[in-house]
């Protein structure tokens, strides 16, 4: 069995830890906790049937105060770039640390994951942003951590594009 190192990277408050919870273990904490640094965890996952075991770094996110720290991306294979729906200044800090993941590690693969879909009434994130994307050549999953919906289908996109690199 191989082992990929994975990332998810994006702003402060996005839903990185929550997004890793639901996918390693299942479920959905409605308590929030700041990550500090990195948080390490893995899951075997299947790809064209072969093993991997995805080794997920959560780093803590950024805002205005403090930016990803790229060390953390030495050795990485992928990475989730997380942004909220509800918050559409996420995806500015999302375009920001993927050009810095371009300028640190290369042009690895990605999948942008827009998280919170299940907050409709506070969504603000429209379809012509979403489409923009997709025209920049990028993988846009819509997910929420809470229902778990696209949560699955974010990390084995990231997985089969790992594989298939």
């Amino acid at each position: 069995m191989i082992g990929k190192k994975i990332c998810l990277l994006g702003a402060f408050a996005v839903g990185k830890t929550s997004l890793v919870e639901r996918f390693v273990k299942g479920n959905f904490k409605e308590k929030y906790h700041t990550t500090v640094g990195v948080k390490i965890d893995w899951k075997i996952v299947k790809v064209a049937d072969q093993e991997i075991k995805l080794i997920i770094w959560d780093v803590a996110g950024e805002d205005e105060f403090q930016k990803v720290k790229m060390s953390n991306l030495g050795g990485s294979h992928g990475y989730l770039l997380v942004a909220d729906g509800t918050r559409g200044a996420t995806i500015e800090t999302a375009y920001q640390v993927h050009q810095r993941v371009i300028e640190a590690a290369g042009a690895i693969p990605f999948v942008l994951v827009l998280n919170k879909i299940d907050l409709t009434d506070e969504w603000e994130v429209d379809d012509a942003t979403v489409a923009g994307l997709v025209d920049r050549g990028w993988d846009v999953i819509r997910s929420s951590a809470m229902t778990g919906a696209g949560v699955e289908e974010a990390f084995a996109l990231i997985s089969r594009k790992i594989v298939e690199k």
